[in-house]
């Protein structure tokens, strides 16, 4: 079942000057919360940070040497938003938990692409577990998002396939086109095309409708690549960036990675999101930023 989306949207408009706001992943302000998980539905907005892995990457495939980089290792997060009306969960994960067995220890599971690119992602604590220990299961979640179809946010798409998709229509047929992208597995969101799907036309979707969780536009590293603008009470704005950028140090010398779909669209969108943070306030999470997700508490704690 497909249905068209009808949100509250705003078109951005993009201002004459950038404002680079200074706050990156790592620079969360804490939350005054408790910190502890409990399973009765949310009454109030969440933001829960689970460890989806790492992996090493060649930084010249990003426009950088390896001397102006802090590290080659990109992590992989993946987050769950809960809210009085329903939960999101977005970007699930690099590696189906099922295809690996947790050791207590860091397990390296290597992968290879349909572009015949090969992958190793360090692994420690399975998807689901994590989700567990915040009383959650898959069948608890309302909706399901993705930055974007790449392989390594769409993991554990397979297990939210009852959660209702919320996909641009751009991403959704090139998931599913008939040679789908060397950089997918489609695979592990498969299960996704027969899901009760909304099919996002806006440059914004707000997702429970109030102004506290909203789907933004940021085309150029895919057609249909968006990030996620959360609105925590006590934090303050959140924008989980997707792969808008992969490391700090792209976002401070201004470098698009090569394999973008479309480079110059990639720089129009970061100015743009650059432009909100500084007028909003908010601070960016550079998801792939190891450094900065580190310093992000992980579930079962979470920012309000």
């Amino acid at each position: 079942m497909t249905l068209t989306a009808t949100p509250r949207c705003a078109a951005l408009v993009l201002l004459a000057a950038l404002a680079l706001s200074t706050a990156a992943c790592g620079s969360a302000r804490p939350s005054d919360s408790t910190n502890r998980p409990d399973a009765a539905p949310a009454k109030a907005l969440r933001l829960y940070v689970f460890d989806c892995g790492s992996l090493n990457v060649d930084p010249v495939r990003f426009r950088l040497k390896r001397e102006e980089v802090a590290t080659t290792e990109l992590s992989i997060a993946c987050f769950l938003v809960t809210h009085p009306k329903g939960s999101l969960m977005w970007d699930p994960g690099a590696v189906p938990d099922a295809d690996w067995v947790p050791t207590g220890n860091p397990v390296v599971h290597h992968i290879v692409l349909p572009d015949l690119g090969e992958r190793d992602v360090t692994l420690r604590k399975p998807l689901m577990a994590q989700l567990s220990e915040v009383g959650y299961a898959p069948a608890d979640i309302t909706y399901l998002a993705f930055s974007h179809h790449h392989w390594d946010h769409t993991a554990n798409a397979n297990a939210f396939a009852g959660a209702t998709w919320l996909v641009r229509q751009v991403e959704r047929d090139t998931m599913f086109a008939e040679k789908a992208p060397g950089v997918t597995q489609p695979s592990s969101y498969a299960a996704l095309k027969n899901s009760k799907t909304v099919i996002v036309r806006n440059e914004e979707h707000d997702v429970f409708g109030d102004g506290t969780v909203i789907m933004k536009l940021a085309a150029g590293h895919t057609p249909g690549h968006q990030v996620l603008y959360v609105n925590l009470p006590k934090t303050g704005g959140v924008v989980l960036g997707g792969d808008l950028y992969h490391f700090q140090e792209a976002r401070t010398l201004k470098r698009v990675a090569t394999f973008d779909f479309d480079q110059a669209q990639s720089a129009v969108s970061r100015e743009i999101i650059e432009n909100f943070l500084a007028k909003t306030g908010s601070q960016l999470w550079i998801q792939h930023d190891l450094a900065g997700n580190t310093r992000l508490r992980k579930a079962p704690a979470y920012y309000e």
